[in-house]
C-alpha cells in the first residue's frame, strides 16, 4: 500500500481505513525521517522503518504474502511507482496487489493555504515584493478589479478564473503586509517604470463590498486569518435566514435582512457615509442615488445653477456633468448599471471604429 497524506491537513488526522492498514501491516516504511506524520504514528504504536525500498525489493518483500505500507513523502514516491509500473508492464514478474490509500483529504479551500505560504515566502525573499506597502500597491486594486469585470462581461471562463486569482492575490498580499504592523512613510513607493506583471503581478484589494471601505483605517497588525474571520462573522450576521431562525423567501426579503443588519452595524449619521468618492463617476452617482432611494429620500438633482456652480464647481464643463448625473440616476432607478451600460456602448463604438478602419484599408 502506498499511503498518501495532505500537507494541508494537520498531521495525525488520518482516515480510519488508513489507521487500520497501518496497524495491520507487517512493515511500515518511510523514506523521509522528518516526515510530519511519523511522531503521531509512533505515538499510536505504529513502528515505522526509515527505508526507501526499490520496486524490486518491495515486490520480493511481499512475495510471501506480507503487507507493506509505504508512507509517501511530499513528492509522492515517483521513483517507486514508476518502477512498479515498469515491472508490472514487463509481464515477467508476479506482482503483489497494489493499492493507493489516501489517508487524508483536502477540504474545499485547502489550496488557499498554499497561497498563504507562497505569499509569505515571496514577501520574505523577493526584492520587489518585500518593499511593497499598502499605499504603493493601492493603484493596482482598480486595475485588477476592472480586469475581472472585463472577463465577466466577455464571458471568458478561463480569463475569469485567472482574474479571480489575481484579485485573491491582492487580498493575501495586503494581509501579509499587515502582519508586520502599521507602516511608516507609506507614500514613498516608486514603480521604477517596470510593468507590474513583470514585477510580480501584485495589486491590492479590500473589503467585501466597494462601499464598505475594507478594514479599519487604524490599529495594529492583523493577518489573513483576521481578514477571513471578519468576513465570515459579517456574512453569518447578515444572513440570519441561513444561519439563524429568520426566514427569507425572496431576494427582496434577503435584501431587507441585509440592509437592516448593516444599518445596525454601521450606525451611520448619513446614508452617504461609506460611499467611496474615488470610484468612477457613473458608479458613484448610481450608488448615491441608490442610497437616497433606499432611505426614502426625494432629493432634487442639482442643475449646476446653484451655489456650487457659482463657486466654480461646474465651470468649463458646460453642464455635461449634471446631465451625466441625471442619466446615472435614471439608470439606477430602472435597475441598470450605468457603468456596464456605458462600457457596452463603448465596445459597440470600438467595433464600429474597427469596421470603419477596415473599410478605409480596403479602399486604399
Amino acid at each position: 500500500m502506498l499511503l498518501t497524506t495532505s500537507h494541508r491537513v494537520a498531521p495525525g488526522l488520518l482516515s480510519w481505513p488508513a489507521w487500520r492498514a497501518l496497524h495491520a501491516a507487517d512493515r511500515v516504511l518511510c523514506a523521509d525521517p522528518d516526515h510530519p506524520q511519523l511522531p503521531y504514528l509512533r505515538e499510536a504504536g505504529v513502528t515505522v522503518e526509515h527505508a526507501a525500498p526499490t520496486a524490486e525489493h518491495l515486490v520480493d518483500t511481499c512475495a510471501n504474502g506480507a503487507t507493506v505500507v509505504v508512507v509517501a513523502t511530499g513528492e509522492g514516491e515517483p521513483r517507486l511507482t514508476d518502477g512498479l509500473a515498469r515491472l508490472a508492464g514487463s509481464g515477467r514478474v508476479r506482482m503483489p496487489d497494489l493499492e493507493l490509500l489516501p489517508a487524508s483529504y483536502d477540504l474545499p479551500g485547502a489550496r488557499l493555504l498554499d497561497l498563504v505560504q507562497v505569499m509569505d515566502r515571496i514577501r520574505a525573499e523577493c526584492p520587489w515584493s518585500s518593499r511593497q506597502t499598502h499605499r504603493g500597491l493601492a493603484k493596482y486594486a482598480i486595475e485588477e478589479a476592472y480586469e475581472l469585470v472585463e472577463a465577466i462581461e466577455d464571458g471568458d471562463r478561463d480569463e475569469l478564473r485567472e482574474e479571480l486569482g489575481d484579485v485573491l492575490l491582492q487580498v493575501v498580499f495586503h494581509a501579509r503586509i499587515a502582519e508586520e504592523g502599521p507602516e511608516e512613510n507609506d507614500g514613498d513607493d516608486r514603480d521604477d517604470g517596470e510593468d507590474r506583471r513583470d514585477a510580480g503581478d501584485a495589486a491590492a484589494t479590500s473589503g467585501d463590498d466597494p462601499e464598505e471601505g475594507g478594514a479599519a483605517g487604524h490599529g495594529g497588525a492583523f493577518s489573513i486569518d483576521d481578514v477571513a474571520a471578519g468576513i465570515v462573522a459579517k456574512l453569518i450576521h447578515r444572513h440570519p435566514h441561513v444561519f439563524g431562525e429568520d426566514t427569507a423567501e425572496t431576494p427582496e426579503d434577503v435584501r431587507e435582512h441585509w440592509l437592516r443588519t448593516k444599518a445596525e452595524e454601521k450606525r451611520r449619521t448619513s446614508v452617504t457615509e461609506g460611499v467611496p468618492l474615488g470610484q468612477p463617476g457613473l458608479a458613484l452617482a448610481a450608488k448615491l442615488a441608490s442610497r437616497a432611494r433606499t432611505a426614502g429620500l426625494d432629493v432634487p438633482l442639482p442643475s449646476g445653477e446653484g451655489p456650487s456652480h457659482a463657486n466654480g464647481a461646474g465651470d468649463g464643463h458646460g453642464g455635461v456633468g449634471y446631465e451625466l448625473l441625471a442619466l446615472a440616476v435614471r439608470a439606477e432607478r430602472h435597475g441598470i448599471d450605468p457603468e456596464a451600460a456605458l462600457r457596452a456602448a463603448a465596445r459597440a463604438y470600438r467595433d464600429a471604429i474597427r469596421a470603419a478602419e477596415g473599410e478605409r484599408g480596403q479602399r486604399a
